[in-house]
């Protein structure tokens, strides 16, 4: 699959800005930055990308819930969404897939196997 530009969503600036620098440096992506699922969506909807990362706890609309509005809407359910968690446990990875999660990738990750580990998701 070929991967130009990512959507990033996270309610963490600092999060937001690693991911930023290694998805652009590294993997040599375009990066959108959301830092709500609110955001997500409408930056979702306007931009196209061709993969989402979406943090699982967030206030307002966290992440399953965003997922879930995701595969909702017809012009965005085919785009991949790889969920990122501190919270990495089997049963929640098995939850996460069933609503539609292509992966999920644990926090902390390391900002330079970041892209691989994004393009090894896609690719499973």
């Amino acid at each position: 699959m070929e991967i130009n530009k990512v959507l990033m969503v996270d309610d963490d600036q600092s999060i937001r800005r690693i991911c930023q620098v290694s998805l652009a440096n590294v993997g040599k992506w375009q990066v959108i930055l959301a830092e709500s699922g609110y955001d997500g969506l409408e930056l979702a909807r306007k931009e196209k990308p061709d993969v989402i990362l979406l943090d699982v706890m967030m206030p307002g609309m966290d992440g399953p819930t965003t997922l879930l509005k995701l595969r909702e809407d017809d012009e965005l359910k085919h785009i991949p969404v790889i969920l990122m968690t501190a919270k990495v446990q089997p049963q929640e990875v098995e939850q996460y897939t069933r609503l539609g999660a292509t992966g999920v990738i644990s926090k902390p990750f390391d900002p330079l196997t970041l892209p691989s580990e994004i393009r090894k998701l896609l690719c499973a």
